[in-house]
């Protein structure tokens, strides 16, 4: 993780001052910020690696926080939250947050996450099996600048939802529970639960189909789990 940036954002200085000194300890580069306001200029100035960010700030929430750093920026972003609030779990990653950890927290835990995270969104080697462009109909996903296109056009997917959309492409038809994407998305040791793979499988489906309700690509095989199909290339109704 040396080199890597990173911007804290909570209004509790210790928290702050605690995540700071553990993190430089693995030479990564730590801004602070202790208000929405602060953080989401922050934000926009420089590009970070990662973004930990507190729901409850003055000034501008983190959800609003993050909305609109979505705007511009696919940066990864984990929400820091109160124990046990499962709303503010289930609204940060309607807001755009790839991952949520629970106050209190072990700050090893907190590394552990961002090396997870950091980690997926790394390049992944080329090779003549996999290929680093996945294409059907008029999505594309370039999988090594981790770039999605609809009509020759970027879309802005956080790296959950890359993650989570290449799995389905690269397995066609291949329907997958809930629980099964939960587990190779986010990890055998991720706390959270199946209603954090319904969100992001409705907001991928908002960003690349032309009537998320009636969706082209991503589709759900009922009572099972969801799975990838482009109904028009193969002539089926959608």
């Amino acid at each position: 993780m040396a080199g890597k940036r990173v911007l804290v954002v909570d209004d509790e200085k210790l928290i702050v001052k605690g995540i700071r000194f553990s993190l430089e300890q693995d030479n990564m580069e730590v801004d602070c910020a202790y208000d929405g306001e602060e953080a989401l200029e922050m934000a926009h100035n420089k590009e970070y690696d990662i973004i930990l960010l507190d729901v409850m700030l003055p000034k501008l929430t983190g959800f609003e926080v993050c909305q609109q750093i979505r705007e511009f920026s696919n940066v990864p972003v984990i929400m820091l939250t109160a124990k046990g609030d499962d709303m503010d779990k289930i609204l940060g990653l309607e807001y755009g947050a790839d991952d949520y950890i629970t106050k209190p927290f072990n700050i090893l835990e907190v590394k552990a996450r961002i090396k997870a995270i950091l980690r997926r969104m790394e390049p992944k080697k080329t090779t003549a099996e996999s290929g680093g462009i996945l294409e059907s109909g008029d999505l594309k996903l370039d999988r090594d600048g981790r770039r999605a296109y609809i009509q020759r056009k970027e879309i802005g997917l956080t790296a959950k939802e890359f993650e989570v959309l290449e799995l389905l492409m690269l397995n066609p038809d291949k329907v997958y529970s809930r629980e099964n994407l939960l587990k190779l998305v986010w990890g055998t040791d991720y706390p959270g639960d199946v209603r954090t793979v319904d969100v992001h499988i409705r907001r991928l489906r908002e960003k690349i189909e032309l009537s998320p309700s009636e969706p082209r690509y991503v589709h759900t095989k009922w009572g099972v789990g969801y799975y990838f199909n482009d109904k028009l290339s193969h002539g089926q109704n959608a």
